[in-house]
């Protein structure tokens, strides 16, 4: 079979389902690489984007709602984001969990499991499980281990504004992974306003990994809530957990169209392989507190609310896609990023006045919209038809 022996782009394959990477499993930027998904997209030619006839494309059927129930549910998501992001930050702050990331993960993909089975039964019958060989999702699962386990690490070593802000290198990071891998190009324009977004990310990491003026007040009232500083470490794993999301955001394309599977579905396959990967990987690589009755009650709580989050952020992203069309989704990416960043800042015990972090961040967050409104321009351009057989981006020869 020919499918097995050539993967298209990830790009061509997300607009085979529009849904494709938007529901995603917790602990992953699920907006930002649903986001890359959809604005990759015009990168390709149309022809290259009818591939898979209409009835091999996925089962997954987004249930009927009103407005005022899609704007609940980005509400719910939103917090539930923001939530996760913060509550996973106070787990990993206790020493004796830092390190046990691959228990932490393990434990978030049974919940995605059991979230998805959930709402594969007949009773709710949100999607049709399918099953598939295991030699055909374990890449995909192990990949999907190491996006959630690396960044995972750098918000364990980072402060949770450093952590928001080096996601962003995830939309340069893919388009050149899909230049080098398929020749996809991007708007001149939008390569343009990606050059800011680099250069606030290596901003904020670089003042970001600076010790903070030394004062009185705010050295002992935030230390118990966030580091100061970014380490060396969680600077790495920003990088390198840049790098498996990136890759994995790209295969995720690639194996909806050789498995004809949607994205639940296909979500559904990968939870539970990544979960029995990481056990027989947990023993030699994490590093378990001496006993786990000296955790107290509250971390007890706050990793129960993890999990709690988690089924949220699952839930709401398949009741958000009967709603949410391009512009919405890029709008509550953009506040989410935002809302994470100023609480982030808030929180770290950085003054106002520290401008070359504050600067970068600035840097960062205006080129990110920047590219992205740009993108929905070209997208418009393209489903107006005001250029006809002129796609956005040529395949290079």
């Amino acid at each position: 079979m020919s499918d097995r022996n050539e993967i298209p782009s990830a790009l061509s394959l997300s607009s085979l389902n529009p849904r494709i990477a938007r529901f995603n499993h917790p602990g992953n930027d699920e907006e930002n690489q649903k986001r890359l998904s959809d604005d990759l997209e015009s990168a390709l030619s149309h022809e290259k984007n009818e591939l898979l006839p209409n009835e091999t494309r996925g089962e997954e059927v987004a249930p009927k709602s009103s407005f005022t129930s899609g704007l609940i549910w980005m509400v719910i998501n939103t917090l539930a984001t923001i939530g996760i992001v913060f509550t996973n930050k106070a787990i990993f702050s206790d020493p004796s969990l830092k390190l046990a990331q691959l228990t932490f993960a393990c434990f978030h993909f049974l919940i995605t499991f059991l979230t998805l089975f959930v709402l594969s039964r007949p009773a709710l019958a949100f999607f049709v499980p399918r099953r598939v060989a295991l030699l055909d999702i374990l890449p995909l699962s192990l990949a999907m281990s190491l996006n959630v386990i690396l960044p995972n690490l750098s918000l364990a070593f980072s402060t949770i504004t450093f952590y928001q802000i080096a996601r962003i290198l995830l939309t340069p990071t893919v388009a050149l992974l899909n230049y080098l891998l398929y020749r996809a190009t991007l708007p001149p324009r939008a390569l343009l306003a990606l050059v800011p977004a680099c250069l606030g990310v290596g901003l904020v990491s670089y003042y970001d990994s600076l010790p903070p003026p030394t004062t009185t007040t705010t050295t002992t009232t935030t230390s118990s809530t966030s580091p100061k500083t970014t380490t060396p470490l969680g600077i790495l794993f920003a990088l390198t957990g840049t790098a498996a999301s990136s890759l994995y955001t790209v295969w995720i394309g690639a194996y909806h169209r050789r498995l004809k599977l949607s994205s639940m579905q296909l979500l559904f396959n990968q939870a539970p392989v990544s979960a029995v990967l990481l056990l027989y990987a947990i023993p030699f690589i994490d590093t378990w507190p001496a006993a786990w009755s000296g955790v107290g009650a509250g971390r007890w709580a706050l990793i129960g609310l993890s999990g709690g989050f988690a089924g949220l952020i699952n839930i709401s992203q398949f009741f958000i896609v009967a709603q949410a069309g391009p512009v919405s989704s890029t709008v509550v990416g953009h506040v989410k990023t935002c809302a994470i960043v100023a609480l982030g800042w808030a929180v770290s015990g950085r003054g106002v006045g520290e401008w070359g972090s504050l600067g970068g961040v600035v840097v960062a967050v205006g080129g990110i919209i920047a590219y992205s409104v740009i993108m929905l321009q070209e997208r418009g351009k393209q489903t107006l038809g005001k250029a006809p057989g002129q796609p956005v981006g040529e395949k290079g020869k």
